[in-house]
């Protein structure tokens, strides 16, 4: 009876490992759960999105059909993105963002096209292949600057933590996933890009995503998706 109450405890370690990102941070204050952030599938299990290809990999609501009320954040200002627990597998952060059309509620709006651009990204720090670090590790949420330049008006904000222990094969990287809604003011006029479809913006087989981060240690890393948008 031992092996399978070890396999048993196995797992429930693994799920207590899983996370996901139900709250944003405005002016220092942090949300509720699901208020400014749509509430995920995996609000209950916590369970990774591992198809790049799948609907799910926007926004993950294809079970929940779910909006969010929109946080109004100052161009320039701080935005966070927290989890509800620490960050625990290793691996990198990247945060794209969407311009909702003009004249479309962000509520409604579902994020399709070549419309997302990355404005923050936390990499891994290799030094040749004797050690790689994961600085997005044991975090308990995100904080970034909102481009001073980015224009003004209603947004999507999408976090995707790519979890790597076990990337060695193909669908193997996890991705946690969240997208808030905000509304900019006091924005400037940039022009964001470059401008990727999500799902699109991968394939599986990025260097940043299908890899072996444990042997031989990766004597670099190169982060999957677009530069960042600083504006």
């Amino acid at each position: 009876m031992l092996a399978p109450v070890v396999a048993l405890l196995a797992l429930a370690s693994q799920a207590l490992a899983h996370y996901t990102f139900p709250d944003l941070v405005v002016g220092g204050a942090k949300s509720a759960d699901w208020v400014n952030i749509r509430r995920t599938n995996n609000y209950n299990t916590q369970a990774p999105v591992t198809d790049v290809k799948s609907a799910d990999f926007r926004c993950y609501t294809s079970e929940t059909q779910a909006t969010a009320t929109t946080a109004t954040v100052a161009a320039g200002s701080q935005l966070g993105i927290w989890a509800d627990q620490a960050v625990y597998h290793p691996g990198v952060v990247n945060v794209y963002m969407a311009k909702a059309p003009s004249g479309t509620d962000v509520a409604s709006w579902d994020g399709s096209g070549n419309v997302w651009f990355k404005v923050y990204q936390i990499s891994a720090v290799t030094d040749g292949g004797k050690t790689i670090s994961w600085p997005a590790q044991n975090q308990a949420g995100y904080t970034f600057t909102v481009p001073k330049n980015l224009p003004s008006g209603q947004y999507l904000v999408r976090i995707e933590q790519i979890a790597l222990h076990v990337a060695q094969t193909f669908g193997g990287a996890q991705f946690y996933i969240s997208c808030g809604q905000i509304n900019v003011t006091g924005g400037g006029s940039g022009t964001p890009g470059p401008l990727v479809a999500i799902p699109g913006v991968y394939t599986g087989n990025e260097p940043g995503i299908l890899i072996n981060i444990n042997y031989p240690i990766p004597a670099n890393y190169t982060q999957p998706g677009p530069a960042v948008w600083s504006g």
